[in-house]
């Protein structure tokens, strides 16, 4: 794998630059970038010949609006070749998630999916929710198109195997059942209640289940219950009976069961307006595992094929893809990208686009449901729009925000202070871009609100001044609103007077007389407040902007003061691991106990030395 950096040719520009770097290529396999006068990537590309892909660009007619006007901003090239094109198709994805760039395809929302693991690092099999890499002990199931969907299976397996998911620590240190065991949902292996055979044989079962043999599972159940009814162990009976009567609600509540498609991803396109929506459906073990919507970045005129190509390969570029991947539309390359699947998935990989059966059903239904999704969209994004345009008008702004962000503080008296910020766009709230500060500030008064959102924008806009100084990212907003009267907007205009950054748009949101919704005050630097008529859409839309940044600010204060009062002191001190805290624990009963044991007293709990014991009394006797 070779590489090429730009050379400068400020006197050229699009097809003439183009085509002197013509001059130097050969028909290796490679990608190919694209930069304009500041140096971003406009677009990257792949070519199983790039002297051939290249000189297409160097054509000055048939080309279409988006890709003419991509040309046109040109000033440089780059080039990378590669052993073959299967490689280049794998270095093109991870160059476009990486770059971003402004001409290509993208698909926004590349989040990893969640499986379940059941954990086998313990004797007794730990069933739980994972999501990231598989690097713990066990075996994974999945992908699931969201946390809901792996919830309401673990729930359904719990209620039919009856398997643990607490922790290690927790399954260690319990001395009588857990309130799962109570309501029938755990077998409680941590106090006896079940040996470790029979427990392996219900992990068996659950794993059984996850593999779409629930026929098998039903068959085996009943032939046990008959066979414990006989021996007139009758309690065992009605312990079976209760679990085939789960399995047969569990059956009868799941959605779509393809029978003739054990394991496969449905994806389905549909494209209007300029915009595209992506449906994709995880069959596994012959069961519907739920479905997610995607919505790519259109530039212009693509066509189905190049989008489907392009989401395909940036879909599976983090992920191991099935062995059967339906879809809508045909892409442009199908065996270039069946090649580069199955050398990720280490398997064969096979792409279809089925036209009747089963199969066919399938795609229909994930393109239906594209479909029905890409409508909502668009109206409510047309109706967001209309807000934002009344809200530019209302506010005086120069133009139409396309990012506001809200910021907000919460806090106790001072204690467990946090600054929440929220984003919201054209297409709604953008939770990818929420941010949550913990106040570091020791100089801060206790309940000094100003002093709280000092630090926060300090740290939002230093970082911001740093990473993107010529704002070429979006990440820049167009719009501040700030939770508070006169005196915020005043304080928040010096500190970012301070840091060079005045053209930003801000504007306070104070409660009006009565703390009333509806009788809101709009405060500007400099400027006499106003407020807008009570049924005006967009003082509802300020609104649920400002509650939605109180809502994501007390989240995340609760979370932070709950972890607080769960914090265990000995957890602070070097040393004490899970194992030696349960140890003192269970010795002294606290750790407050712990605090006022004597040397001599600390020794005498297993797994705590002289020098151990020594830190401890150091750690609670310290100054």
């Amino acid at each position: 794998m070779t590489d090429s950096t730009p050379e400068t040719r400020p006197s050229k520009t699009g097809h003439a630059l183009i085509q002197d770097y013509l001059r130097t290529l050969d028909g290796s396999p490679g990608v190919y970038r694209m930069l304009d006068q500041q140096g971003a990537v406009l677009y990257v590309g792949k070519a199983r010949n790039l002297r051939a892909r290249v000189s297409n660009y160097a054509r000055g007619t048939g080309h279409s609006a988006r890709i003419a006007r991509m040309i046109r901003e040109t000033c440089s090239m780059m080039f990378l070749t590669t052993r073959t094109e299967t490689e280049a198709l794998l270095l093109e994805q991870n160059l476009i998630k990486q770059l971003k760039p402004r001409y290509n395809v993208l698909l926004r929302d590349d989040k990893s999916f969640p499986n379940i693991l059941v954990a086998k690092s313990h004797p007794f099999a730990q069933i739980k929710k994972h999501r990231g890499a598989k690097a713990e002990k066990g075996d994974y199931y999945g992908p699931f198109a969201s946390a809901g969907a792996v919830n309401r299976t673990l729930n359904q397996l719990q209620r039919v195997f009856l398997l643990r998911s607490c922790t290690d620590a927790t399954f260690s240190s319990r001395t009588r059942p857990c309130l799962l065991y109570q309501i029938k949902r755990c077998s409680a292996p941590c106090v006896g209640r079940i040996g470790l055979e029979e427990y392996n044989s219900l992990v068996a079962d659950a794993e059984l289940f996850l593999q779409g043999k629930t026929t098998r599972i039903q068959a085996d159940l009943a032939r046990e219950m008959a066979e414990a009814a006989e021996a007139m162990e009758y309690e065992r009976a009605a312990a079976l009976r209760d679990r085939i009567k789960a399995l047969t609600a569990v059956q009868s509540v799941q959605a779509i069961n393809p029978r003739g498609v054990p394991e496969a991803d449905v994806i389905g396109l549909h494209m209007e307006g300029g915009q595209a929506c992506v449906q994709v459906f995880f069959i596994r073990g012959n069961q519907s595992w739920g479905n997610r919507d995607f919505y790519p970045k259109l530039n212009g005129v693509e066509s189905a094929d190049e989008v489907m190509q392009a989401f395909l390969a940036q879909f599976y570029d983090g992920k191991v893809p099935p062995r059967l991947i339906l879809l809508s539309h045909g892409i442009e390359d199908p065996d270039l990208m069946t090649d580069a699947l199955s050398e990720k998935a280490g398997r064969k990989v096979v792409l279809g686009v089925p036209r009747r059966g089963e199969k066919a059903e399938l795609v229909e239904n994930a393109l239906r449901n594209a479909r029905e999704s890409l409508a909502r969209r668009m109206s409510e994004s047309a109706a967001q729009q209309r807000l934002l345009e009344g809200l530019a008008e209302a506010l005086d702004l120069p133009a139409v925000p396309q990012r506001i962000e809200v910021y907000d503080n919460s806090h106790i008296q001072g204690t467990n202070a946090v600054g929440g910020m929220v984003v919201a766009g054209p297409e709604g709230w953008i939770k990818s871009q929420y941010r949550k500060f913990n106040i570091k500030g020791t100089e801060i008064t206790p309940g000094d609100d100003f002093g709280m959102m000092k630090e926060v924008l300090t740290r939002r806009f230093s970082r911001l001044l740093k990473e993107d100084p010529d704002r070429q990212t979006d990440t820049w907003p167009d719009l501040l609103l700030i939770d508070g009267g006169a005196g915020q907007v005043s304080a928040v205009h010096e500190i970012m007077a301070e840091m060079g950054v005045e053209d930003i748009p801000m504007v306070g949101v104070a409660k009006g007389e009565d703390r009333d919704h509806g009788k809101e005050e709009f405060h500007r630097h400099g400027q006499r407040p106003f407020a807008l008529r009570m049924n005006d859409p967009v003082l509802y839309f300020i609104q649920r902007l400002r509650d939605e940044a109180h809502r994501w600010a007390i989240g995340t204060h609760r979370a932070k003061r709950a972890k607080a009062v769960m914090a265990n002191p000995l957890d602070e001190i070097p040393g004490i691991g899970a194992a030696r805290k349960r140890a003192l624990l269970q010795h002294f009963g606290s750790a407050k106990a712990v605090s006022r044991a004597g040397l001599a007293d600390l020794v005498a709990v297993e797994g705590i030395s002289e020098s151990m014991a020594q830190k401890i009394v150091d750690h609670f006797h310290k100054g």
